[in-house]
């Protein structure tokens, strides 16, 4: 699908970044998808690229990333307050009014951005004191970021000096299992719980991929569709066990799944949902 326009030299370095290919398949990437970015990232993995796959953690470059819990640990919230360099992200001022801005939240129950916005600290609301250090520092800032889960008991983790918030919902009180996955998930960056949890969109891309990848084997030339469909179904289970939190080696212990160390750990404990956001 080749096409005319123009593929400015920005974009050709905004595909490098994200997925780490050539300047050159970069270009061809842009062009043959007529410059959409999504759809460039899966024409380079069709043609045999090592790219991640599609994440949704990518909104803010620089920033202040938290997570937070409720005193009794049912529900928890990330936010990311962002910011244009990483110099003001580690200044010490910002951290501490991106942290009031995340105890807000906690203490008013806040379920979304827009009513965190309305939440007022100290008689101010939060839209106002962000206007307010935009001001002060020069830099555009908001809230890029926000996570609510709920579950019987949610673990925190934060990584990487503000850089990662993880939080993850079990079936009942488990602190030190609860951080391990935390950990594993700031880690290996799983897409979902497990293979029936993975969006179906999700699915349909990477079936759609790995069936373009098969279908340009010379060795699989005129190969009857049947034969195609299994390969297919293959690989498509070698990316559940690879992207999928309980098929995944456990980071502390190679020799297990997530699954294993839960049951391991008890046999009753069950992760429910976990959300993960981070800077880059």
């Amino acid at each position: 699908m080749s096409t005319t326009v123009q593929i400015s030299a920005s974009e050709i370095n905004k595909l490098r970044q994200a997925t780490g290919a050539g300047m050159m398949d970069c270009r061809k990437a842009l062009t043959e998808t007529n410059g959409d970015f999504e759809a460039a990232i899966d024409w380079l993995r069709k043609h045999g690229q090592k790219v991640a796959a599609k994440r949704s953690d990518r909104e803010a470059k620089e920033g202040v990333v938290l997570a937070k819990t409720t005193a009794d640990n049912k529900a928890g919230i990330i936010i990311c307050i962002s910011s244009e360099t990483d110099f003001v992200a580690k200044n010490a001022d910002f951290v501490a009014f991106a942290q009031s801005i995340a105890d807000a939240a906690i203490s008013n129950n806040v379920k979304s951005a827009e009513e965190l916005n309305e939440v007022k600290i100290n008689g101010a609301k939060v839209s106002d004191l962000i206007n307010d250090k935009l001001a002060s520092i020069g830099e555009k800032i908001g809230i890029s970021k926000f996570e609510r889960i709920e579950a019987p008991y949610v673990a925190s983790y934060i990584h990487g000096a503000n850089r990662m918030g993880v939080l993850v919902g079990l079936s009942k009180a488990a602190p030190d299992a609860g951080k391990d996955i935390a950990m594993q998930i700031a880690a290996m960056n799983p897409v979902a719980v497990d293979a029936s949890s993975v969006p179906a969109e999700t699915v349909e891309r990477e079936k759609n991929i790995v069936v373009d990848q098969i279908k340009q084997d010379p060795k699989m030339a005129g190969k009857p569709d049947e034969m195609i469909a299994k390969i297919a179904e293959g690989k498509l289970n070698a990316f559940f066990k690879e992207h999928t939190l309980l098929a995944q080696p456990f980071v502390k212990d190679g020799s297990k799944t997530v699954a294993e160390f839960l049951k391991g750990t008890d046999a009753g404990l069950v992760v429910t949902t976990f959300k993960r956001v981070a800077l880059g």
